[in-house]
């Protein structure tokens, strides 16, 4: 049985901006999770991401950081983190308590 997407945002949730200081899901940059079981019975993990602006310097380590904790999780096999500009992002995309935590109501 393949790996739940929920257990996929969880592991994402510890990826945290260093310049906004809240976790990558909140922020409503993960715009697709794609989960397939793999021959090894475990499942292979494909993200797709994007930044909040093109020109982000946290970037790579955002998406170091996502392949590493997905790929920490016991259930998971091989880890292919996207990077997509479109849609661009937009502060919409944000959570409740992403907004909370910047102080945007």
């Amino acid at each position: 049985m393949p790996i739940a997407e929920d257990t996929v945002r969880e592991a994402l949730k510890q990826v945290i901006d260093p310049e906004l200081f809240v976790n990558i899901v909140d922020l409503g940059l993960i715009y697709e999770i794609k989960i397939e079981e793999s021959d090894a019975g475990k499942s292979d993990v494909q993200v797709e991401m994007t930044m909040t602006s093109p020109a982000c310097p946290a970037a790579p380590q955002l998406l170091g950081q996502s392949k590493d904790f997905v790929g920490r999780l016991e259930e998971v096999g091989d880890v292919d983190i996207r990077l997509v500009m479109e849609p661009p992002w937009t502060p919409d995309r944000m959570t409740e308590d992403a907004r909370d935590q910047l102080g945007i109501f």
